[in-house]
């Protein structure tokens, strides 16, 4: 029975220690993913913008300059 039950505990170590890294696996592809849905948003936004102000300039204003993105 003491067998069985160390036997047991080693497995649950075993696979808690697995569970563990695996959530820090996906926390570390969260917060990537968080990151590129910020520069994407940014991006956006940026690109709408300059589409609001090539709209304005085309009401009769000069047409901007290109505007590089990085």
């Amino acid at each position: 029975m003491r067998e069985q039950m160390q036997s047991r505990l080693t497995e649950l170590n075993r696979d808690f220690q697995l569970g563990q890294g695996r959530l820090a696996e996906l926390e570390r592809e969260t917060a990537a993913l968080r990151e590129t849905l910020l520069r994407i948003g940014g991006a956006i936004r940026v690109l709408e913008e300059l589409l609001g102000a090539d709209r304005a300039s085309t009401n009769g204003q000069a047409e901007p300059e290109a505007v590089h993105v990085p």
